[in-house]
């Protein structure tokens, strides 16, 4: 990362706040040559092989599985399951990262793919691999980092995360999902259900929550099961919003899986899904802010165009009022987004683990009200050409459907405020304990 502040050259459309302050005229202590190449690389990849089709992918309800493999031939796919490059495995990848590659880069990515203005397409296609792989390559033995972690990342197979079941959501201490040693002891027997699984529709691989143990946190365990085992079943679900991004009901019926797929130690699953969590918010915080920011550049560019009462729609001060609202709150949570991102730059995974976890649950919370209050107003700018599925006012009407897709998933809003006091609370009573 960059040692000191520094001005990049200009870059994008010059949409005054219709990117990062560090796109345009602001200097930024974050950023170096090895970013400002990776954004125009990038760029030019969604704006050559993702843009073009979003409707069509949105309207169909998915995406090409071929594009998994582009996306990893662009050096890109394997950007999105933190840093090293590729969780540690990119020596093993024909395709290599940017230089120094560090969470920047892979902020870089989900901000650049959040402009197609679709949580469909950018969780059919990044999402799984973000919150499905990491455990695996993080927590998995070797065997499972090469046979299942070497073929997501080179796009050649598909993973989701399952832990979200039909009566447990965030309280994740609660799943029902079991897996039963055999009297051999060479395979859990898993039966249960997993409801709003992104990509599980097409996914080869499942990285599942199962209780193992006894009740609560203690007797979790994460598990590796695959689509060609007996007894998985996986039904789309019609959703609200996300479409293209293959949301999926998961039943597991006596699966037999071998003992070899567990994920890191029994009954520490807890722990990993935790860990993973930071990383997973994190990722929501980056989209959901691009989300606001495309809302707001929709809406400034439509103001010039639209003419009301003889003016353009620019002209009307409630008008400006609504962008200025708008930006405020974008750069002010993009601010925020960038010194969390720091802190996983420069702290050690376990550092970041605890001392992360309360901030990045409320930059969470930040971001998706940002990116409802901006979907709204949005709407009410473009007026009745953000009700129609399609036209000028397309990616505001999908992204007003999208919202709830971020605010819900991944820790609704009230527990994510909830979770943010409570770590205050407990960082004050080791304060005052040492007093």
């Amino acid at each position: 990362m960059a040692a000191a502040a520094h001005r990049t050259a200009p870059f994008g459309e010059g949409v005054p706040h219709g990117d990062p302050s560090w796109y345009g005229k602001f200097n930024s202590p974050y950023y170096n040559e090895s970013h400002v190449l990776y954004r125009a690389q990038v760029r030019a990849f969604v704006e050559k092989e993702i843009m073009p089709y979003v409707h069509e992918w949105d309207e169909s309800k998915s995406l090409p599985l071929e594009l998994y493999k582009k996306t990893y031939e662009a050096g890109i796919l394997p950007g999105v399951v933190g840093a090293p490059w590729a969780g540690g495995m990119g020596d093993r990848l024909a395709v290599k990262g940017p230089a120094n590659f560090d969470y920047f880069h892979e902020l870089i990515i989900l901000d650049e793919f959040g402009r197609c203005g679709s949580g469909g397409v950018l969780w059919g296609l990044l999402e799984g691999v973000q919150i499905g792989l990491p455990p695996v390559l993080n927590f998995g033995s070797q065997e499972l980092r090469e046979r299942v972690g070497l073929r997501v990342l080179k796009g050649e197979g598909t993973i989701c995360l399952c832990i979200t079941e039909p009566y447990a959501g965030s309280d994740v201490a609660n799943i029902r999902c079991t897996a039963t040693k055999s009297p051999c002891g060479k395979f859990y027997a898993v039966s249960g259900e997993k409801k709003w699984i992104t990509n599980g529709i097409w996914a080869d691989y499942f990285t599942v929550a199962v209780r193992t143990g006894g009740k609560g946190m203690g007797g979790i365990s994460l598990l590796l099961i695959e689509k060609t085992m007996p007894g998985v079943e996986c039904r789309r679900m019609d959703c609200m919003g996300v479409w293209a991004s293959g949301t999926s009901f998961v039943t597991f019926d006596n699966v037999q899986v071998p003992v070899a797929n567990l994920i890191g130690e029994e009954n520490s699953g807890f722990k990993y899904v935790m860990q993973n969590f930071n990383h997973e918010r994190w990722g929501f915080v980056v989209q959901a802010n691009r989300f606001a920011r495309v809302c707001y550049e929709e809406s400034f560019k439509y103001a010039h165009r639209r003419r009301t009462f003889g003016k353009a729609l620019i002209e009307h001060p409630v008008i400006r009022a609504k962008l200025a609202d708008m930006v405020r709150q974008i750069d002010a949570t993009h601010a925020m987004m960038e010194t969390i991102t720091y802190q996983m730059c420069t702290m050690t995974k376990e550092e970041s683990s605890k001392a992360l976890a309360g901030i990045t649950a409320l930059a969470k919370v930040q971001s998706t009200k940002v990116f409802e209050y901006c979907a709204r107003e949005a709407a009410q700018i473009f007026g009745g050409a953000s009700y129609v599925r399609g036209g000028q006012g397309e990616k505001v009407e999908r992204l007003y459907r999208d919202v709830r897709a971020y605010a819900i998933p991944g820790g609704s809003e009230e527990i994510m405020m909830d979770l943010g006091v409570r770590q205050a609370m407990k960082e004050w009573a080791e304060v005052q304990s040492k007093m």
